[in-house]
């Protein structure tokens, strides 16, 4: 194989002026999502906060007592799922901006604790579009395939850089805020194509059209429902996810990006899923996998929040 591996590492988005991890503990995060500060669950969070007695398990007044000067406070059922609490009124969505790429993304608290941008992924916009922009300053055409897409965040990023891109997610509420992200970043006209399709199946199509891309990113569930109501679960269709994404990749491709949230991956597995899928004849030669964390700054300790995996193979 011409592929290096190389072992696990950490990447920290520090790079953030509007948001900000301001402290952890217990169970919980406390962000500053540009002039708002919200409360959320974490499990990976079992530490106790900096200063404060040894974890312990607490119920939701004494969670509430423990934070102060928030916003937003989100309180778990345990029934599943749970619900904001707002101190004072909150518009129901407000932008903030990623300054080094000149990114902006339209933030909304939902129901489901998350704000439609996960913040410690833009050590991943920041390294794509490092390597787009050099593709088109060399006079290359990049285009880009983005499955899994959410609310769009690494679509507009690889746009920003240069790239034509195709974003595809299940759900058709993800996609349209896709296109609001784009706007909201000067990219309303980008040659991006948004696709509410379940994901699988989009590439198998595309496989028949002959439609080749020269960087795929991908951030697949753990379960999942298609557009269709299709499920989708990791260990049984990632595997064929890959090979038919292989398939579609240019002759001379520039990346393969893998992001996941789950613990029944680690970055070893992704990158030896990357080495098995990528080592037929013909890739070029130095190519190179690498695979880690992503993780964030908490301002409160300096500690580092681990927040995900990623898996890399670029030309």
């Amino acid at each position: 194989m011409s592929s290096s591996v190389q072992r696990p590492n950490l990447l920290v988005a520090d790079r953030w002026q509007e948001y900000q991890l301001m402290d952890c503990g217990n169970g919980m995060k406390q962000e500053r999502w540009g002039e708002f500060t919200l409360v959320r669950p974490d499990p990976q969070i079992i530490w106790p906060r900096h200063g404060d007695a040894a974890p312990k398990i607490l119920d939701q007044s004494d969670r509430l007592d423990l934070w102060k000067n928030w916003d937003g406070f989100y309180h778990r059922s345990e029934q599943g799922g749970g619900k904001w609490e707002f101190r004072r009124p909150l518009p129901d969505h407000w932008k903030i901006s990623y300054a080094p790429l000149g990114l902006t993304f339209k933030i909304h608290p939902t129901a489901f604790k998350h704000t439609g941008l996960f913040p410690e992924q833009a050590v991943n916009w920041d390294w794509f579009s490092a390597k787009i922009a050099l593709a088109k300053k060399a006079g290359r055409d990049v285009n880009v395939l983005n499955l899994f897409g959410y609310t769009g965040a690494a679509t507009v990023a690889a746009a920003k850089a240069g790239a034509s891109v195709c974003h595809v997610d299940a759900a058709e509420g993800m996609v349209k805020w896709c296109r609001e992200n784009a706007a909201l970043s000067g990219l309303a006209d980008a040659p991006i194509r948004y696709i509410a399709d379940d994901c699988l199946k989009f590439v198998r199509r595309e496989l028949k059209r002959g439609r080749r891309y020269d960087a795929i990113i991908m951030d697949p569930p753990t379960y999942g429902r298609g557009s269709t109501g299709e499920m989708w679960k990791l260990e049984d269709h990632l595997w064929d996810l890959l090979t038919e994404c292989r398939a579609l990749l240019s002759e001379q491709p520039l990346f393969f990006l893998i992001n996941a949230y789950t613990a029944r991956l680690s970055p070893t597995v992704v990158a030896n899923l990357l080495t098995e899928l990528m080592h037929s004849a013909g890739q070029p030669s130095g190519a190179k996998i690498t695979a880690g964390e992503v993780g964030l700054p908490i301002k409160s300790d300096g500690k580092i929040l681990p927040c995900g995996i990623y898996g890399r193979w670029e030309s």
